[in-house]
């Protein structure tokens, strides 16, 4: 079946998602009315245009993330920074018009609800103050619930939203496992909304207008592509892991591929980088560099007539892991 991408790493906005088939039996989700696909703001990706069009998967991810679209599974993005693990998400979005991201970024102090939805209950108690009534009307609930990114992304949409779980190695302990109840089941509840006599309300969302949600029940339809982004600075639970297509991406290691990436951000400069490209690759062997270190060194140069030009590129592309002993005698 050589036509079964979807995503190609094209660049290039097409309607391919259209040939997305039917899921599997045991991740099809029904819910509904049918939402349509919020525009994306002014911009191929809705926030990161350049990074989208000038993305160069490797076929790895290619496939990983064709996988996931195919099974309704997260995907799971390991690797080192600067290795394109967020891009990626923005490139698939913008390739195949699936709307804005919606970015969630993780800490420590994340919890499941954030990602879920918030309700602003000491604003709702203010306004009925003002208003000089003695008991909070129950059909305004609805101007005080505000879906999160991943309650957003679970709407009942045609087609599967692009969620961005950023660093989730970086989150509490149990987190993985609340998304993985989440994940499997495609669906939550608004306690706030299942208590009412009427458990509908029009809420906000993430990123546009407010939605109808009834019952106090958010139900995907499609299921959303959710790139998890990770470090690799933590395991997760294998529970967590079988459920997940898992993709690891790597630096760069060589001129040739290095120099397509220089081209793709920065058009003619690569012709003039072939210099700094070997630099690069020189210091990498002694600790570890991201690309966008080398791009900037790339476009730096080309505008600053330096005395000691190799000088300020190894400054502007300081180890990540510590210095070496070069930068020492430095």
């Amino acid at each position: 079946m050589p036509d079964w991408l979807l995503y190609t790493g094209s660049r290039t906005s097409h309607d391919g998602i259209d040939r997305l088939p039917a899921p599997p039996p045991w991740r099809a989700f029904d819910g509904g009315p049918a939402l349509p696909t919020p525009p994306a703001p002014p911009g191929p990706s809705g926030g990161a245009p350049h990074q989208a069009t000038t993305y160069l998967p490797s076929a790895d991810a290619v496939q990983q993330v064709n996988a996931a679209l195919y099974l309704r599974r997260p995907l799971l993005v390991t690797g080192p920074p600067g290795t394109g693990k967020s891009t990626l998400a923005y490139a698939v979005a913008h390739e195949l018009g699936l709307g804005p991201v919606l970015h969630w970024p993780i800490t420590s102090r994340v919890t499941l609800r954030d990602g879920l939805y918030q309700y602003d209950p000491i604003t709702r108690l203010y306004a009925a103050a003002r208003a000089g009534r003695d008991v909070l009307p129950d059909d305004d609930i609805g101007r005080y619930l505000r879906l999160g990114p991943l309650g957003t992304a679970l709407l009942p949409y045609e087609r599967p939203r692009v969620l961005l779980v950023d660093e989730i190695d970086k989150s509490d302990i149990d987190l993985p496992n609340d998304l993985l109840t989440i994940f499997e089941k495609g669906e939550f509840e608004i306690p706030e909304l299942v208590r009412r006599a009427d458990p509908r309300a029009g809420v906000m969302t993430a990123d546009g207008p407010r939605v109808a949600i009834d019952r106090g029940t958010v139900r995907c339809r499609a299921f959303p592509l959710v790139v998890m982004t990770s470090n690799g600075e933590r395991e997760f639970p294998p529970a967590f892991l079988r459920r997940c297509v898992r993709l690891e991406l790597s630096r760069p290691d060589g001129e040739a591929e290095l120099a397509a990436i220089v081209r793709a951000h920065l058009g003619d400069l690569a012709d003039q980088s072939e210099e700094l490209i070997r630099r690069f690759l020189e210091r990498s062997g002694a600790g570890a560099l991201a690309t966008d270190q080398l791009l900037n060194a790339v476009y730096l140069l080309r505008h600053a007539d330096a005395p000691d030009p190799g000088r300020l590129a190894d400054q502007i592309m300081p180890y990540l892991s510590g210095t070496s002993a070069d930068d020492d005698d430095e």
